[in-house]
């Protein structure tokens, strides 16, 4: 990259808020004003590294963006006299012009990993390949959530101003969540191989800091500001030479930012000073001090914490929320208060993936000297998190618990040999899979097999799947039956209730649709035999998608899809000699494409002779969706 071009770079982040906001307040199009600041950006790729870069290159951008929105609304009012574009009267572009924008790229309307995208491109500048790398998701994915945030902006027609009164304080809690998702994502990297990603944090810190700027008067932001400076303080501090994690009471606390702490007591009093009861950002702030007023981890006002904690609790009743005030209250009246806060936890869906609860509950049982069950909720925690230093640091957490090596299996070497065992069919084996490898997430893997109860299954089976479908209820109990009948274990769902599988029946498709159905040209050869088949078989869906080529007696119209026979007639035996062409092995019904080196299916999932994975139903059941409007199972015959 030449220096011009670092400099455009360098000014585009810098200005681009304000050009595209300016715009927006013309053009009343949050996409249009976005393509025309870029036409402005690729005229100065163009033409500054020949003229030089100007005086003042962001009025340079601005003044060559606004020509080509004006020339933008001659040209709709030539083509559309009667368009609703317009330039509106000559004056420079209002301070509020980009808070206006921020309000608008946080709107409610867009879900929220879209406001994140939107908002990390509009207000800050950043391209689509940036915020991929930042995300660890693929570039064509930002690109598809920007383009569908900004058509989703123009279809419910948002406006580009302030809101008021009560609508104001919702809209800028949706505009300070998607700041602080943004600083959280970047201070605990969710995956990845590092604990954080700081170019984020720095982008969080730019954006809460250009908001404060906007919006003086609002505590909450000063709020949030102070939480994120001090935060972002610990950033020497939290790692170890190889990039472990560090935890706060351990850190070292000279190596913390004096600077961001100040930056932050100053905005913590910027919010005090806006004055109205403290909200959860400047309680969160308020905590965030308290850490950083402490010389050391043993001067911690542990108390203050926990009734901060406590009052935060009362405003956002989150289980996050209560489990850090778990924390607090062990760390100031012992393990054992801690810990039955956290015990009150353990059954809350909203935390069944969550790695910090074992984390938590973990280090709370060593510390009461209950060690190998910390090791357990250490391992399990180990196993539930995305993010490579995070696991290294808990499996050495485990380890550093010597303890006697289990006598006997355990669940997890149990499950896996459940699993291997080679008269499973390739859907019973997901099936199976899905509620085992739960179970072993739920319990612990080095848990002995002897060790769980009817009890703590029937907690898991309530946090994972209390709220599902009687028949998928039954089929995850039915799995639990199955393994523990294997390994000649007492029934472990014996306090599961088989649940009723009633319901309203299916509405089937007339045969005047399906006639039209069968003569659709524009329909692939594959989805065609599919719903054919299913219709005339009057078989699952899965059972079909089961089905391998050489299952398949073209002859006698028939195959074996585990322990049931599939048969159809005329329409699908002219057409199923065409999809196998002339393939003898694999999945009858193949995917699209082959599978990508991380995401190889099972080898019974596999077709040896093109490389491609079997159909999976989600998808059977998307193209039949989009192509009909109706689902797989209205197929069956009347």
């Amino acid at each position: 990259m030449t220096d011009v071009h670092r400099t455009v770079d360098a000014v585009w982040k810098l200005e681009s808020a304000k050009i595209v906001a300016g715009l927006t307040r013309l053009v009343h199009d949050v996409g249009l004003a976005e393509e025309l600041a870029q036409d402005a950006l690729v005229s100065a790729l163009e033409q500054w590294p020949e003229s030089g870069v100007p005086d003042n290159p962001g009025a340079w951008l601005t003044a060559v963006a606004k020509r080509r929105a004006v020339d933008h609304i001659r040209r709709a009012r030539r083509l559309e006299p009667g368009a609703e574009h317009h330039a509106g009267p000559e004056r420079e572009p209002e301070q509020d012009d980009v808070l206006r924008l921020m309000f608008v790229s946080c709107h409610p309307v867009l879900p929220t990993e879209a406001r994140v995208a939107l908002t990390l491109r509009l207000i800050g500048g950043l391209t689509s390949a940036e915020i991929a790398r930042a995300f660890l998701t693929g570039e064509q994915r930002i690109t598809r959530r920007v383009a569908d945030a900004k058509r989703a902006l123009a279809e419910a027609r948002v406006p580009f101003e302030l809101p008021e009164g009560p609508e104001l304080a919702g809209r800028l809690a949706s505009v300070l969540e998607v700041i602080y998702l943004i600083f959280n994502e970047g201070y605990s990297a969710t995956s990845g191989d590092d604990l954080t990603r700081p170019a984020l944090c720095l982008e969080a810190l730019r954006l809460g800091r250009l908001l404060a700027e906007l919006a003086p008067h609002e505590a909450e932001v000063h709020g949030l500001v102070a939480l994120m400076e001090i935060q972002a303080s610990r950033e020497a501090a939290r790692t170890g030479p190889s990039g472990e994690p560090v935890q706060l009471h351990e850190q070292n606390r000279g190596r913390w930012d004096r600077l961001l702490i100040h930056r932050g007591f100053a905005a913590m009093l910027r919010a005090r000073q806006a004055g109205g009861t403290p909200g959860p950002y400047v309680l969160q702030a308020a905590i965030a001090v308290c850490h950083a007023q402490a010389a050391g981890a043993e001067e911690t006002d542990w108390a203050r914490i926990a009734s901060l904690y406590e009052a935060l609790s009362l405003l956002l009743p989150t289980p996050v929320v209560r489990l850090n005030r778990a924390v607090a209250v062990g760390m100031a009246y012992g393990p054992r208060a801690g810990l039955d806060l956290v015990e009150a936890l353990t059954g809350d869906p909203a935390l069944r993936d969550y790695h910090l609860l074992p984390g938590v509950r973990g280090d709370l049982l060593a510390k009461l000297g209950r060690h190998e069950e910390a090791r357990l909720e250490f391992e399990r925690a180990a196993a539930l998190t995305a993010n490579a230093a995070e696991r290294d640091f808990l499996r050495r957490r485990a380890r550093e618990i010597t303890l006697p090596e289990a006598a006997g299996p355990t669940l997890g070497g149990a499950v896996r040999d459940f699993l291997a065992r080679e008269d499973l069919d390739a859907g019973t084996l997901r099936s199976y899979g899905q509620t085992l490898r739960r179970l072993c997430l739920a319990l612990g893997e080095r848990t002995p097999l002897a060790s769980p109860t009817p009890e703590q299954v029937a907690r898991v089976f309530e946090t994972a799947w209390g709220g599902v479908a009687a028949r998928t209820w039954n089929r995850h109990r039915s799995a639990v039956r199955s393994f523990c009948a294997w390994a000649s274990l007492d029934d472990l769902s014996a306090r599961l209730d088989r649940r009723a599988e009633s319901g309203p029946p299916v509405e089937t498709i007339d045969q005047v649709r399906l006639a039209e159905l069968w003569e659709r040209a524009d329909l692939s050869l594959r989805e065609l035999t599919l719903w054919r088949l299913l219709h005339e078989s009057a078989a699952g869906v899965r059972a079909v998608l089961s089905l391998n080529v050489e299952d398949l007696d073209l002859e006698d119209r028939r195959a074996r899809a585990g322990d049931v026979w599939v048969g159809w007639r005329s329409g699908t035996a002219r057409l199923l000699p065409r999809l196998v062409g002339g393939r003898t092995r694999g999945p009858l019904f193949l995917a699209d494409r082959r599978p990508g080196p991380s995401r190889r299916p099972a080898p019974g999932d596999l077709c040896p002779e093109t490389g491609r994975g079997r159909l999976s139903y989600e998808r059977a059941e998307y193209l039949f969706k989009r192509a009909t409007g109706h689902t797989l199972r209205q197929l069956r015959p009347r």
